[in-house]
């Protein structure tokens, strides 16, 4: 039995995150977010006759425990089982069988003895019991938010959980000092008829909890992936070269990022290479501090102390040097020499033109070509034609007749050919005016 997506023991499958539109149930699915598990070793046969008889069942809120099945029933991932519990039973999802059970429990350093028991495979009466319960959590969280906020209680209920048979109640929450439980549950007892369980968790497991949108766009890693939270402190900014600013460096918890985590060994190692950050050099010209360091260029920058606002940039090994003759008494040459003996010139070539602002607009490719063409439009249709020759420097021609040569012969023409200025001149043709009406009443 499955959580109703029908794909509950398909490893390929997945229903989604809580925050995703994905399986309705994504809580009770055998698939949902970080709380399932791929069998690398499905498909690989047990040498050994013997199997174990343990599997890993989850509940909600990350909760995981293994169990011992002592009635030898036919479990896979995704099966609905009901398990011992105090008070009662609970009823949770099987993540994982088969051998790696086995190396989970010994890296959490579970003990096989005294082990808890499957009791059975949930029928359906158990999982109408158990859907009925979850149904109430969260108006059953508003009404303990409520409680908590009359008595003035210094916490955050963060979520509920009811136990598979209804006995129970766990309720999740924050809080930054220690709180007075006792009227607390009093309250809690009278308002919901079952026992009560108090569980504090931490500002990232509330997180993860809740879910969201990291800064760098995608799913919180807390509600996805990452299962273990290790302390994160400002020294994993400062190897980084990042500037501690906490409003940059805080996640969704109100706490540092877990990812700073990520790359800390990377940066430890390279920065194994580097001299201290304190680092002084004694050159001729003065004293000089170290200002900044690149990792990747394995750069390091200096200023004078007179002069702080110049800095030089220098490589690693010059550094070195530089300190190497410093322990023996000798003063460093100026640091404006060595900058200039590592000042390479590097032209930089944009091959995708990525800086070009106009690489997207469609560029006149016929231009330059067949600019000695007449223009049809004369002087008279283009206006901006006198700004033209002024900008190019071109002397306009005046409209004047040419001379002729003095002994220059006149062109025979023919007999009934007209002048050139009668062959242009046409009569021209007047509209006679309408004579007005007259009008005999007047």
């Amino acid at each position: 039995m499955s959580c109703g997506c029908k794909t509950s023991g398909d490893s390929s499958h997945s229903c989604g995150t809580k925050s995703a539109n994905g399986c309705g149930s994504v809580d009770t699915c055998g698939n949902s977010y970080k709380l399932s598990v791929f069998d690398w070793l499905s498909n690989v046969n047990n040498p050994s006759k013997s199997q174990t008889d343990f599997v890993e069942v989850r509940f909600k809120n990350d909760r995981k425990f293994f169990y011992k099945n002592v009635h030898q029933l036919p479990l896979h991932i995704g099966s609905v089982v009901t398990v011992e519990s105090s008070p009662g039973h609970d009823i949770g999802v099987v993540s994982l069988t088969g051998e790696l059970v086995k190396i989970q429990m010994k890296k959490k350093h579970v003990s096989e003895d005294n082990p808890l028991k499957i009791y059975r495979l949930s029928n359906q009466k158990d999982i109408e019991v158990w859907h009925e319960s979850r149904s109430k959590e969260e108006a059953v969280k508003i009404q303990a938010r409520k409680i908590s906020y009359a008595l003035n209680l210094d916490m955050k209920i963060t979520d509920v959980e009811f136990q598979g048979d209804g006995a129970k109640v766990t309720f999740y929450y924050t809080s930054d000092s220690r709180v007075d439980f006792r009227q607390l549950i009093k309250e809690y007892a009278s308002a919901f008829r079952t026992k009560i369980d108090m569980k504090q968790i931490g500002f990232r497991q509330e997180a993860a909890k809740v879910g969201g949108i990291g800064s760098c766009g995608r799913e919180l890693c807390c509600s996805t992936w990452l299962t273990d939270f290790r302390s994160v402190n400002t020294n994993a900014a400062r190897y980084q070269q990042l500037s501690i600013n906490p409003q940059k460096l805080a996640g969704q918890c109100g706490k540092l990022k877990c990812c700073l985590n990520y790359e800390l060994d990377s940066y430890l190692d390279a920065l194994s290479d580097f001299p201290s950050s304190s680092t002084t050099i004694d050159t001729v010209n003065g004293k000089a501090f170290c200002i900044k360091i690149d990792v990747f260029k394995k750069r390091m920058w200096f200023a004078y102390v007179d002069r702080s606002m110049a800095w030089y940039d220098l490589d690693v090994q010059d550094v070195k040097k530089l300190i190497s003759q410093n322990k023996k008494g000798e003063k460093a040459p100026p640091l404006e020499e060595l900058r200039n003996q590592h000042d390479i010139p590097v032209k930089s070539v944009d091959l995708i033109q990525e800086n070009n602002m106009d690489r997207f607009e469609k560029k006149n490719r016929n231009s330059g070509k067949n600019q000695n063409r007449k223009k049809p439009n004369g002087p008279k249709n283009n206006p901006n034609q006198k700004t033209e020759q002024k900008a190019t420097g071109t002397p306009q021609r005046k409209n004047t007749p040419e001379k002729k040569p003095q002994n220059a012969k006149p062109q025979a023409q023919p007999q009934n050919a007209k002048p050139q200025n009668q062959q242009n001149q046409q009569p021209k043709k007047f509209k006679k005016k309408p004579q007005p009406k007259r009008d005999d009443n007047a």
